[in-house]
Protein backbone atom coordinates (compact mmCIF):
# COMPACT_ATOMS: atom_id res chain seq x y z
CA UNK A 1 0.00 0.00 0.00
CA UNK A 2 1.75 3.40 -1.26
CA UNK A 3 1.58 6.14 0.91
CA UNK A 4 -1.45 9.17 0.26
CA UNK A 5 0.06 12.51 -0.65
CA UNK A 6 -1.37 14.74 1.40
CA UNK A 7 -1.13 18.66 1.91
CA UNK A 8 0.81 20.27 4.19
CA UNK A 9 -0.21 23.82 5.06
CA UNK A 10 0.61 24.38 8.73
CA UNK A 11 2.68 23.22 11.71
CA UNK A 12 0.82 20.60 13.12
CA UNK A 13 1.63 17.64 16.00
CA UNK A 14 0.17 14.62 14.87
CA UNK A 15 0.93 11.39 17.07
CA UNK A 16 4.30 12.99 18.29
CA UNK A 17 5.09 13.79 14.91
CA UNK A 18 5.94 17.46 13.62
CA UNK A 19 4.65 17.95 9.79
CA UNK A 20 6.75 20.67 8.98
CA UNK A 21 4.93 24.20 6.80
CA UNK A 22 5.78 23.36 2.87
CA UNK A 23 3.69 24.49 -0.08
CA UNK A 24 2.00 21.92 -2.33
CA UNK A 25 1.99 18.45 -1.44
CA UNK A 26 4.04 16.38 0.83
CA UNK A 27 4.50 12.72 1.38
CA UNK A 28 4.02 12.11 5.06
CA UNK A 29 3.47 8.37 7.31
CA UNK A 30 0.33 6.28 5.92
CA UNK A 31 -2.32 7.29 7.74
CA UNK A 32 -6.20 5.55 8.26
CA UNK A 33 -8.25 7.25 6.84
CA UNK A 34 -9.89 8.27 10.50
CA UNK A 35 -6.63 9.85 11.14
CA UNK A 36 -7.09 11.40 7.57
CA UNK A 37 -10.29 12.93 8.92
CA UNK A 38 -8.63 14.27 12.55
CA UNK A 39 -5.88 15.51 10.65
CA UNK A 40 -7.74 17.85 8.19
CA UNK A 41 -10.14 18.72 10.70
CA UNK A 42 -7.40 20.42 12.52
CA UNK A 43 -6.66 21.98 9.35
CA UNK A 44 -9.80 23.31 8.70
CA UNK A 45 -10.05 24.50 12.70
CA UNK A 46 -7.10 26.33 12.39
CA UNK A 47 -8.24 27.92 9.34
CA UNK A 48 -11.14 29.45 10.72
CA UNK A 49 -9.48 30.60 13.92
CA UNK A 50 -7.17 32.68 11.49
CA UNK A 51 -10.11 34.31 10.21
CA UNK A 52 -11.23 35.20 13.24
CA UNK A 53 -12.32 38.93 13.82
CA UNK A 54 -10.78 41.76 16.07
CA UNK A 55 -12.31 42.22 19.41
CA UNK A 56 -11.63 45.79 20.81
CA UNK A 57 -13.01 47.23 24.21
CA UNK A 58 -12.68 50.70 25.43
CA UNK A 59 -12.45 50.51 29.41
CA UNK A 60 -11.99 53.80 32.10
CA UNK A 61 -14.17 55.71 34.51
CA UNK A 62 -17.35 57.83 34.46
CA UNK A 63 -16.96 60.81 32.11
CA UNK A 64 -13.95 59.95 30.38
CA UNK A 65 -15.60 60.41 26.61
CA UNK A 66 -15.08 56.40 26.15
CA UNK A 67 -18.61 56.45 23.86
CA UNK A 68 -17.34 59.15 21.89
CA UNK A 69 -13.84 57.43 20.84
CA UNK A 70 -15.86 54.32 20.51
CA UNK A 71 -18.35 56.32 17.36
CA UNK A 72 -14.93 57.84 15.99
CA UNK A 73 -13.14 54.39 16.23
CA UNK A 74 -16.13 52.80 14.66
CA UNK A 75 -16.72 55.12 11.79
CA UNK A 76 -12.42 54.97 10.68
CA UNK A 77 -12.54 51.14 10.56
CA UNK A 78 -15.67 51.44 8.56
CA UNK A 79 -13.85 54.04 6.07
CA UNK A 80 -11.29 50.90 5.74
CA UNK A 81 -14.15 48.67 4.31
CA UNK A 82 -14.48 46.39 7.74
CA UNK A 83 -17.34 45.25 9.19
CA UNK A 84 -17.55 46.71 12.34
CA UNK A 85 -19.76 45.85 15.16
CA UNK A 86 -20.06 48.94 17.75
CA UNK A 87 -21.88 47.56 21.11
CA UNK A 88 -21.54 48.23 24.63
CA UNK A 89 -21.88 46.97 27.76
CA UNK A 90 -24.04 46.66 30.32
CA UNK A 91 -26.33 45.62 27.58
CA UNK A 92 -25.65 44.59 24.07
CA UNK A 93 -28.15 42.06 23.22
CA UNK A 94 -32.30 42.56 23.89
CA UNK A 95 -31.55 40.01 27.40
CA UNK A 96 -28.68 41.98 28.41
CA UNK A 97 -29.71 45.06 27.57
CA UNK A 98 -32.95 44.51 30.09
CA UNK A 99 -30.39 43.71 32.87
CA UNK A 100 -28.94 46.83 32.30
CA UNK A 101 -31.64 48.85 33.26
CA UNK A 102 -31.71 47.05 36.63
CA UNK A 103 -27.89 47.97 37.22
CA UNK A 104 -27.30 51.44 36.21
CA UNK A 105 -31.12 53.14 37.57
CA UNK A 106 -31.94 53.12 40.87
CA UNK A 107 -29.93 53.96 44.32
CA UNK A 108 -26.31 53.56 45.06
CA UNK A 109 -27.18 50.39 47.32
CA UNK A 110 -29.94 48.93 45.34
CA UNK A 111 -27.68 45.79 44.97
CA UNK A 112 -24.26 44.63 46.84
CA UNK A 113 -21.35 44.30 44.83
CA UNK A 114 -21.34 40.89 44.27
CA UNK A 115 -25.01 41.17 43.15
CA UNK A 116 -23.89 43.34 40.36
CA UNK A 117 -20.88 41.35 39.33
CA UNK A 118 -23.25 38.23 38.98
CA UNK A 119 -25.40 40.34 36.86
CA UNK A 120 -22.81 41.37 34.79
CA UNK A 121 -21.91 38.38 33.79
CA UNK A 122 -25.17 37.38 32.96
CA UNK A 123 -25.86 39.65 30.63
CA UNK A 124 -22.30 39.54 29.56
CA UNK A 125 -23.14 35.80 28.63
CA UNK A 126 -26.62 36.76 27.01
CA UNK A 127 -24.28 39.59 24.85
CA UNK A 128 -21.20 37.10 23.98
CA UNK A 129 -23.86 33.89 22.75
CA UNK A 130 -26.46 36.61 20.68
CA UNK A 131 -23.72 39.35 19.20
CA UNK A 132 -20.01 39.09 20.03
CA UNK A 133 -18.89 35.36 19.06
CA UNK A 134 -21.12 35.20 15.69
CA UNK A 135 -19.48 38.51 14.94
CA UNK A 136 -16.14 37.33 15.70
CA UNK A 137 -17.01 34.25 14.19
CA UNK A 138 -17.94 35.28 10.54
CA UNK A 139 -14.84 37.45 10.63
CA UNK A 140 -16.33 40.81 11.88
CA UNK A 141 -14.52 43.72 14.20
CA UNK A 142 -16.33 44.09 17.40
CA UNK A 143 -15.70 47.19 19.39
CA UNK A 144 -17.15 47.37 22.93
CA UNK A 145 -17.87 50.61 25.36
CA UNK A 146 -16.70 48.51 28.45
CA UNK A 147 -16.31 44.67 28.93
CA UNK A 148 -15.12 42.72 31.21
CA UNK A 149 -12.21 44.87 33.26
CA UNK A 150 -15.30 47.09 34.43
CA UNK A 151 -16.20 44.08 36.42
CA UNK A 152 -13.10 43.69 37.63
CA UNK A 153 -12.75 47.23 38.39
CA UNK A 154 -16.38 48.40 39.29
CA UNK A 155 -16.88 45.05 41.47
CA UNK A 156 -13.32 44.52 42.44
CA UNK A 157 -11.17 46.97 43.38
CA UNK A 158 -14.36 49.53 43.77
CA UNK A 159 -16.70 47.31 45.61
CA UNK A 160 -14.66 44.88 47.29
CA UNK A 161 -15.56 41.31 45.37
CA UNK A 162 -12.55 39.02 45.65
CA UNK A 163 -10.23 39.01 42.65
CA UNK A 164 -9.93 35.36 42.20
CA UNK A 165 -13.73 34.67 42.41
CA UNK A 166 -14.23 37.58 39.85
CA UNK A 167 -11.44 35.63 37.89
CA UNK A 168 -13.34 32.38 38.72
CA UNK A 169 -16.52 33.76 36.88
CA UNK A 170 -14.71 35.21 34.17
CA UNK A 171 -13.24 31.80 32.76
CA UNK A 172 -16.46 30.16 32.92
CA UNK A 173 -18.46 33.19 31.16
CA UNK A 174 -16.13 34.50 28.92
CA UNK A 175 -13.52 31.79 28.53
CA UNK A 176 -10.98 32.85 25.78
CA UNK A 177 -12.93 35.79 23.93
CA UNK A 178 -10.90 37.98 25.52
CA UNK A 179 -10.39 41.40 23.81
CA UNK A 180 -7.01 41.49 21.55
CA UNK A 181 -6.72 45.17 22.51
CA UNK A 182 -7.92 47.23 25.40
CA UNK A 183 -7.96 50.99 25.30
CA UNK A 184 -8.31 52.60 29.23
CA UNK A 185 -9.29 55.98 28.96
CA UNK A 186 -7.68 57.80 31.74
CA UNK A 187 -8.38 61.07 33.40
CA UNK A 188 -8.74 61.97 37.20
CA UNK A 189 -11.90 61.02 38.61
CA UNK A 190 -13.53 64.73 39.98
CA UNK A 191 -13.56 65.74 36.34
CA UNK A 192 -14.98 63.01 34.91
CA UNK A 193 -17.97 62.47 37.89
CA UNK A 194 -18.52 66.05 36.95
CA UNK A 195 -18.96 65.43 33.31
CA UNK A 196 -20.83 62.29 33.97
CA UNK A 197 -23.29 64.17 35.95
CA UNK A 198 -23.80 67.48 34.25
CA UNK A 199 -25.74 65.19 31.48
CA UNK A 200 -28.72 64.74 33.57
CA UNK A 201 -28.69 61.39 32.36
CA UNK A 202 -31.14 58.68 34.71
CA UNK A 203 -28.47 55.90 34.53
CA UNK A 204 -26.61 57.52 37.16
CA UNK A 205 -26.31 54.83 39.92
CA UNK A 206 -22.81 53.83 39.72
CA UNK A 207 -21.91 57.72 39.71
CA UNK A 208 -23.74 58.12 42.68
CA UNK A 209 -21.33 55.82 44.64
CA UNK A 210 -18.94 58.52 45.89
CA UNK A 211 -15.41 59.44 45.69
CA UNK A 212 -13.17 57.17 46.86
CA UNK A 213 -15.10 54.31 44.79
CA UNK A 214 -14.50 55.76 41.76
CA UNK A 215 -10.60 56.62 43.14
CA UNK A 216 -10.18 53.01 43.87
CA UNK A 217 -11.90 51.58 40.82
CA UNK A 218 -10.05 54.15 38.47
CA UNK A 219 -6.67 52.47 40.27
CA UNK A 220 -8.37 48.87 39.57
CA UNK A 221 -8.13 50.03 35.70
CA UNK A 222 -4.21 51.27 35.98
CA UNK A 223 -3.05 48.15 37.79
CA UNK A 224 -4.75 46.00 35.44
CA UNK A 225 -3.27 47.79 32.60
CA UNK A 226 0.25 47.38 34.05
CA UNK A 227 -0.62 43.68 34.63
CA UNK A 228 -1.05 42.87 31.11
CA UNK A 229 0.80 45.07 28.89
CA UNK A 230 1.04 43.68 25.69
CA UNK A 231 -3.37 43.80 25.58
CA UNK A 232 -3.53 47.19 27.03
CA UNK A 233 -3.22 50.84 26.22
CA UNK A 234 -3.75 53.86 28.48
CA UNK A 235 -4.67 56.68 26.98
CA UNK A 236 -5.07 60.39 28.56
CA UNK A 237 -8.90 61.39 28.38
CA UNK A 238 -8.00 65.02 30.14
CA UNK A 239 -7.76 66.49 26.40
CA UNK A 240 -9.22 67.63 23.84
CA UNK A 241 -11.30 64.85 21.73
CA UNK A 242 -9.39 65.41 18.43
CA UNK A 243 -6.01 64.68 20.28
CA UNK A 244 -7.21 61.69 21.96
CA UNK A 245 -9.13 60.25 18.82
CA UNK A 246 -5.13 61.11 16.87
CA UNK A 247 -3.85 58.43 20.29
CA UNK A 248 -6.55 56.21 19.72
CA UNK A 249 -5.89 55.40 16.20
CA UNK A 250 -2.63 55.33 16.41
CA UNK A 251 -2.71 52.38 19.29
CA UNK A 252 -5.18 50.45 17.25
CA UNK A 253 -2.89 50.92 14.10
CA UNK A 254 0.33 49.76 15.90
CA UNK A 255 -1.83 46.51 17.68
CA UNK A 256 -2.90 45.08 13.88
CA UNK A 257 -0.75 44.44 11.31
CA UNK A 258 -3.62 44.23 8.69
CA UNK A 259 -4.70 47.95 9.56
CA UNK A 260 -0.49 48.44 9.02
CA UNK A 261 -0.67 46.85 5.35
CA UNK A 262 -3.01 49.13 4.36
CA UNK A 263 -1.25 52.30 5.87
Amino acid sequence: MRCARLPVRVFRVFRGEVLKQGAGASRIKCLSAASKDRYFQGVNTLSEHEQRGRFIAFEGGEGAGKSTQVKALVARLRGRGLEVVQTREPGGSPGAEALRDLLVQGDAGRWSALSELLMMYAARSDHLEKVIRPALARGAWVVCDRFADSSRAYQGAGGGVAPAFIEQVDRAVVADTQPDLVIVMDMPVEAGLLRALSRGDKENRFESKGLMFHERLRQGFLDRASAVPDRYRVIDAARAIEAISVDVWDAVHRAFAELQAGQ
